[in-house]
C-alpha cells in the first residue's frame, strides 16, 4: 500500500533525528575540547556563548525543525485523511521536505543568511499552498 502523503512527514521526522544526531555530535566533542559544563542555575547564553558557533548551529536548526514543521505535519496527515491522493499534495510536500533539508544543510554548514531565509520563504510558500488546499477540503 502506498502512502503519498504520509511518506514526506516520515522523510522529514527521520531528517530531524539527523540533524540531533548531529547536534550531538558536534556539541559534546567540543564540550570536551573546551572543559565545559552545564550549570542549571546560570543563564543558558553563558553556556551556548562558549561553544563555537559552527556548533550551535546545528543545535539552532534541529530547534527550528521543531518549529513551522508541526505545522507541515499537521497540514500533511490532514490531506492523507481527507484528500485523495492527486499526486499535488504530495509533489508540494516532497518540495517542502526537500527545501526543509537543503535549509538544514545551509545552516549546519555555511550558514549563509540570505540562502537560508530563501529556502525558508519557499517551503513557506509551499506549506501555504499545502494549508490552502487543506482548507479547499475542509471547508
Amino acid at each position: 500500500m502506498s502512502y503519498p502523503m504520509l511518506a514526506p512527514v516520515v522523510a522529514l521526522i527521520l531528517w530531524s533525528m539527523v540533524m540531533w544526531a548531529w547536534l550531538y555530535a558536534t556539541r559534546l566533542p567540543a564540550m570536551v575540547r573546551l572543559k565545559l559544563t552545564y550549570d542549571p542555575t546560570r543563564p543558558k547564553a553563558e553556556f551556548i556563548d562558549r561553544l563555537p558557533a559552527s556548533v550551535q548551529w546545528k543545535a539552532d536548526n534541529h530547534n527550528h525543525l521543531m518549529e513551522q514543521p508541526t505545522l507541515f505535519y499537521a497540514v500533511a496527515i490532514t490531506l492523507a485523511i481527507v484528500a485523495p491522493a492527486d499526486g499535488l499534495n504530495a509533489a508540494l510536500a516532497w518540495g517542502y521536505v526537500g527545501l526543509r533539508v537543503t535549509h538544514s544543510l545551509v545552516q549546519a554548514t555555511i550558514n549563509h543568511i540570505p540562502a537560508r531565509f530563501g529556502l525558508f520563504m519557499a517551503g513557506s510558500l509551499l506549506l501555504i499552498l499545502l494549508a490552502i488546499r487543506a482548507a479547499i477540503v475542509i471547508f
